[in-house]
């Protein structure tokens, strides 16, 4: 028997690490509707602004088949904070499982604050 057909057990182990699923996370957080980032901190201290033009945070923590992710973000004024935490914990929890393969088992979310979406100013020629 070759190594492409023996059993899947004895080929050996895929892993995903934490950081990876983070970086998953965060893209797939950009595909949902209203939700922007958050500004970086230095010593607690937020440095820019939060809004659209930046990436939301997340942390993951993987244990076997599981993951637990820890989102900080943004949600574009005048959106339901509600719904959109709602729609990105379902969206997170749908395409980081189906990337991964792995269960998300629990996805918690902060939202560090309201951006007004603001398009450039039209120019009349």
């Amino acid at each position: 028997m070759t190594a492409a057909t023996s059993a899947p057990a004895s080929r050996g182990r895929t892993t995903v690490g934490a950081h990876a699923v983070e970086r998953i996370a965060a893209h797939a957080l950009s595909e949902v509707d209203g939700v922007g980032g958050t500004a970086r901190t230095m010593l607690g201290i937020a440095v820019g602004a939060d809004g659209a033009d930046r990436d939301a945070r997340v942390s993951a923590r993987v244990a076997g088949a599981e993951v637990e992710l820890t989102v900080r973000m943004s949600v574009a004024y005048p959106a339901s904070v509600r719904a959109t935490a709602r729609r990105a914990r379902e969206h997170l929890t749908t395409r980081v499982g189906g990337l991964t393969g792995l269960h998300v088992s629990t996805v918690d979310v902060t939202v560090t604050e309201l951006y007004q979406d603001v398009a450039a100013p039209r120019r009349v020629s």
